[in-house]
């Protein structure tokens, strides 16, 4: 019925309805209005019909060993709850760590960047911290994990293999944040991407996640440029590659 069991509105709707009992009985019409109203997102009223219509479908549909009354019932809506605050709490977490992150130089750089919005920044200056304690983009990306590890012994030679022995959560990060823009592909076209479609497209095409870790230590590379020059993101579209715009750039740190 969701793409996410723990989102929200999930929570929220199996807070109200634990049991199929629940719902049986309800009108559409109530139960949509019932949805609209007592969950923490804004539905629309098309949108609310179609939960609720799913709502009765799966209710009436299902065959449940448990009464409502049962305790299990109950622990399911303890547990919602604990669920619902944990998330409230994560979201108070996350506007605190972006109004700090603002402050900083770094975070308006990062954002510039098609794939990167302002929560991802601040995760990126949290793990990355200041990048200019790195000599280039190479130590940077060992920091991360992703240099290569290459053994050879003789004639044999080992498939090349990323190291993994950086930080693990900004590797996360910069894997997440290369999958955005390949999603985002028409909306924010930008020079990773390009990349990206011309390691698959080679005469001996590359993995997928062989020409993400070859993006990743792209991204790394120009997020180091754009920090070491002050530089926002600026992508030119008639020779696909990025550019220094002088009118973008942002104020050094100190």
């Amino acid at each position: 019925m969701f793409s996410s069991r723990v989102s929200k509105l999930a929570l929220n709707v199996i807070l109200l309805y634990p049991h199929p009992d629940f719902v049986r009985g309800i009108s559409r019409t109530r139960l949509k209005n019932k949805l609209m109203s007592e969950t923490d997102k804004r539905l629309s009223k098309m949108k609310g019909l179609k939960y609720a219509e799913k709502l009765l479908r799966l209710a009436n549909n299902s065959h449940p060993a448990a009464d409502k009354d049962s305790v299990q019932v109950q622990e399911v809506r303890y547990y919602c709850r604990q669920l619902i605050e944990l998330i409230k709490q994560q979201e108070t977490l996350n506007k605190d760590m972006i109004t700090a992150a603002e402050a900083i130089p770094e975070s308006a750089l990062y954002a510039s960047a098609p794939g990167v919005a302002l929560q991802s920044a601040s995760r990126l200056i949290g793990e990355l911290g200041d990048i200019r304690r790195f000599d280039n983009a190479n130590q940077l990306n060992a920091y991360v994990g992703i240099d290569l590890n290459r053994y050879q012994s003789g004639q044999y030679t080992r498939q090349d293999h990323i190291n993994k022995r950086g930080n693990p959560h900004a590797r996360a990060l910069t894997y997440l944040i290369v999958r955005n823009m390949i999603r985002a592909k028409h909306s924010a076209p930008n020079h990773i991407v390009d990349y990206y479609y011309k390691l698959k497209k080679q005469p001996h095409p590359k993995r997928d996640k062989v020409a993400v870790v070859a993006c990743m230590n792209k991204t790394l590379t120009c997020f180091y440029a754009m920090v070491m020059t002050s530089t926002k993101y600026h992508y030119d579209t008639r020779t696909r590659s990025p550019i220094i715009n002088a009118e973008s750039k942002a104020p050094a740190s100190v």
